[in-house]
């Protein structure tokens, strides 16, 4: 006998009830332990003038049940509205996004014939924090975060999946070369723990040529872990190699719930066409199963739908004329679906689940350090100016800056043009620049009292000044990044 477990299902915009229809009849054929609450949520709600797509009801659903199905939702474009996706995974704490992909071939179209990787991507920091903003006329700014916290959380989370699933190795992607404190501590902290995982082959790739890679030579890759950003990216490119989006699913973990979607958006110009491949789905709601300990059901499942797939019948998405047999619509696909509950591929690899939960045990081990001794250094300070000249500016801010702080370079685009120390600059132009203040004495640090005071001078003068970073050294460490050039 199945235990019954409550979850709660959003059945989405554009082809989303579709897949869910679809999806919840194959779970009540193959007579999954599961009780449904539904939430509302997205396109409706927007257009109801809630900014996240999320009612206050509809929050109570989600929250009420530890896991959540959801089929794709679409976002308004423009007008300051917030993925609901990502609002979800922050406000659920859904740290670890995990997407498998895995060739089928020789029944679905791939350059690829053995690849079987999993991308584990950092979910709820780097520029998916989503703070930006327009700062003059011509510059809009976001910020990327990247926490050490957050970076042990994600690794240590893909170390133990790799041991917890038999993996063999792990691939760090970053692009420390460039982003040398954010991508740098990412990448220090994964050395740092692959240390303590020597059974398991470990590397590094920057995420330029890593991409590259991956498009070329997927099956060189087991697990990969990565930040946000980049772990989207990466997680479409080989589910794209493996022959179409539309096949995978994902899994978002937390220490208390989890959500399981496809990869994939709401494809709103397919609603209603009943062409839409439910696998993504599907396979999000396998993953689900082995999350609730119902690894049998799961097993059926996907056995099911790999013989599905190996018997030649195929969505749209992935017809080919040369390897399928039948062209299916979306119910059509469920139906044979469910008609081969029981059965195994005979070809493909057949799966046979352990009794185990998805999420690996994880050791509450993130720390943030509190023993370095954090040094006040100086300012930089945005401000919105007009102008064609960097040595007006610097002469004109050189003069205001008569205290403690003094003006050590301006900035343009993270180059620094004044003091120009080289032969020939380019004729520069922008309402945007950088104004870095250092503390007059090397040997003393600065106050908060000091840049508040040049503020005020800055505002004397009528110098808008549209963004501050305090500049800190950390213990005998910097902690800001030198301009280009500098």
């Amino acid at each position: 006998m199945v235990d019954v477990i409550p979850i709660t299902v959003a059945y989405g915009d554009g082809i989303g009830p579709e897949l869910m229809d679809a999806v919840l009849l194959i779970l009540k054929e193959a007579k999954a332990g599961i009780k449904i609450d539904i939430a509302t949520i997205g396109e409706d709600l927007y257009k109801k003038g809630y900014e996240s797509g999320i009612s206050q009801d509809a929050w109570k659903v989600i929250t009420k049940n530890n896991v959540f199905l959801k089929s794709p939702i679409t976002t308004p474009q423009g007008k300051g509205y917030k993925s609901l996706n990502v609002t979800i995974r922050k406000l659920l704490r859904l740290y670890a996004n995990v997407r498998p992909t895995k060739s089928l071939h020789p029944y679905v179209k791939t350059n690829n014939p053995e690849m079987d990787t999993v991308v584990i991507r950092e979910n709820e920091e780097d520029l998916y924090a989503g703070v930006e903003y327009r700062q003059t006329l011509n510059m809009c700014h976001a910020i990327k975060l990247i926490s050490r916290s957050g970076c042990e959380q994600i690794i240590r989370y893909a170390f133990e999946y790799a041991v917890a699933n038999n993996r063999k190795k792990i691939t760090c992607m970053s692009k420390d070369n460039i982003m040398k404190i954010t991508d740098g501590l990412f990448h220090k902290v994964f050395d740092e723990i692959a240390s303590e995982y020597p059974d398991i082959n470990n590397e590094h790739y920057i995420i330029d040529i890593g991409t590259a890679k991956l498009a070329s030579e997927p099956q060189n890759f087991d697990v990969i872990v990565t930040e946000n950003l980049y772990g989207d990216i990466i997680s479409d490119v080989l589910a794209e190699q493996s022959g179409s989006v539309g096949l995978s699913g994902s899994a978002n973990i937390g220490n208390t719930h989890a959500m399981f979607e496809a990869i994939h958006g709401s494809a709103p110009k397919l609603a209603g066409l009943n062409t839409a491949n439910p696998s993504g789905l599907l396979n999000a709601a396998i993953m689900m199963l082995v999350h609730i300990g119902q690894s049998n059901i799961a097993s059926l499942i996907e056995n099911a739908w790999l013989k599905t797939i190996e018997d030649g019948m195929h969505t749209q998405d992935i017809y080919d004329i040369n390897s399928s047999v039948k062209k299916l619509g979306t119910k059509e696909f469920t139906h044979a679906v469910i008609e081969r509950l029981g059965q195994n591929p005979s070809k493909l690899k057949s799966v046979a689940y352990k009794l185990m939960s998805h999420k690996p045990k994880i050791r509450n081990t993130t720390t943030t350090k509190t023993e370095e001794k954090k040094f006040l250094v100086g300012v930089d300070v945005f401000i919105d100016l007009f102008s064609n000249s960097p040595e007006e500016i610097g002469e004109k801010i050189s003069k205001i800056a008569d205290r403690e702080l003094s003006l050590q370079f301006i900035s343009f685009k993270g180059a620094k043009i004044w003091p120009n120390d080289i032969p020939f600059l380019p004729d520069i132009s922008g309402d945007h620049w950088r104004l870095r203040f250092i503390s007059k004495n090397k040997e003393k640090t600065t106050t908060h009292q000091e840049i508040i005071y040049l503020l005020e001078k800055l505002m004397e003068n009528n110098i808008d000044f549209i963004k501050t970073e305090n500049l800190y050294f950390f213990d005998n460490n910097i902690g800001f990044a030198l301009a280009q050039g500098q």
